[in-house]
């Protein structure tokens, strides 16, 4: 069995540890596998960590240099056409299904009668569902012929949409942690760093952006200072809400308990999760959140919003963390003021969200793939026999 793994950009670092995964295990089992990195990054990457190419242990081929949003679509298109053409593969994944060059591709691909499937890390929080929108959902996702779907939110998404159970494959999402990486490590860095309860010391990694809900969370904060008041935020990343942040927590009145880091990667951003007595996600959208993940790997318990993709798999109420209605200020804030306390014994807490974590790996998300596409692979083959069979 040949497969190609159509992908958006080469910064992702998780894709680059599932996909070289996906590459080894294929190895074994007699498969082939091929990636195609449509660009580099994408404009709201920059100002994040950098590529960085040893995570990509598999064969690639990149389309375009620089950003995708810098790519002229008619060259886009004309190119992903080609290449999906002249592709052999038996089995292709594609990516963004809501693109129109993975239409194009799905046309292709259906004119060579060769199965595809997508991949989809979408929820219904994610976006208003429209009836336009839902109509084009129901087509393309009832045309493939498998999804691959992270968690149980992704799944419920495309089967609102119709598509049986039999075509979809859940698969893990994974962090892509440091090559040193090492459970005892992490938790030996959680017992050195770990905030007091007394002072409790709260953390939102990623970008600093509308849909983070960033303002829900400083107002949470102001309400966490009155019965906290040496507690600490503190922001890692950049984006374009910083300012307007910057601003409101003068207006709140908690400038000085407030911290915007910039960005930070490696051993430092590791440190942030270790130093934190909880992280904190409110977003409005989030398919997953994978800094969740991050967090857990590093004995650090979490509290998100309800409309983040994670929360049916990696939120154990009062074991892992908290999550919360987005959107109710007033169960963040209790959340937040909770938090220090219950998970007060930082070695069990540890434990416990390794423990949790420790299966959401990209050997597992890997394994997976591949599963789910051997079982297209061999429904397409017998599909084949039987339409050979009727004709004879």
């Amino acid at each position: 069995m040949k497969i190609s793994i159509w992908h958006n950009i080469m910064w992702s670092r998780y894709k680059a540890a599932v996909f070289s995964s996906v590459y080894r295990q294929a190895n074994v089992a007699d498969a082939e596998v091929h990636v195609y990195q449509i660009a580099e990054t994408d404009t709201n990457r920059t100002t994040l960590s950098p590529i960085d190419l040893s995570w990509h242990k598999y064969p690639f081929e990149l389309l375009f240099k620089g950003a995708s949003s810098d790519i002229p679509r008619a060259k886009l298109l004309s190119k992903m056409a080609r290449l999906t053409w002249k592709d052999t593969a038996d089995i292709t994944i594609l990516s963004g299904y809501e693109k129109p060059a993975v239409w194009l591709q799905a046309l292709i691909l259906t004119l060579k009668r060769h199965p595809f499937a997508l991949f989809c890390d979408s929820t219904l929080y994610d976006q208003q569902q429209t009836f336009l929108r839902g109509l084009c959902k129901r087509i393309i996702f009832n045309w493939a012929n498998g999804i691959f779907c992270y968690g149980a939110r992704a799944s419920e998404h495309v089967i609102r949409y119709g598509v049986p159970t039999e075509r979809i494959f859940i698969r893990c999402q994974a962090a892509a942690l440091p090559k040193n990486y090492g459970a005892e490590e992490a938790i030996r860095m959680r017992m050195e760093y770990a905030a007091p309860v007394g002072a409790p010391r709260y953390l939102y990694v990623g970008r600093l952006s509308p849909e983070k809900s960033l303002d829900h969370l400083l107002e949470a904060f102001s309400e966490v200072l009155r019965a906290k008041p040496e507690a600490k935020l503190v922001f890692v990343g950049s984006g374009p809400s910083e300012p307007d942040l910057r601003t409101r927590a003068a207006t709140l009145g908690i400038e000085q308990g407030v911290m915007f880091a910039g960005s930070k990667s490696g051993p430092e951003l590791f440190e942030e999760y270790a130093k934190a007595s909880c992280f904190v996600l409110p977003s409005h959208s989030e398919p997953w959140g994978l800094v969740v993940n991050e967090a857990l790997s590093y004995g650090c318990p979490v509290v998100v919003s309800h409309r983040c993709g994670c929360v049916p798999e990696l939120i154990d109420e009062g074991r892992t963390g908290f999550s919360f209605e987005w959107g109710n200020i007033r169960q963040l804030s209790e959340r937040m003021k909770t938090a220090p306390d219950v998970f007060s014994d930082v070695a069990v807490t540890a434990r416990t969200c390794l423990k949790h974590i420790e299966p959401y790996n990209p050997d597992n998300a890997a394994k997976a793939i591949l599963q789910g596409c051997w079982m297209i692979y061999d429904r397409s083959r017998n599909s084949r026999s039987s339409l050979t069979t009727r004709k004879v």
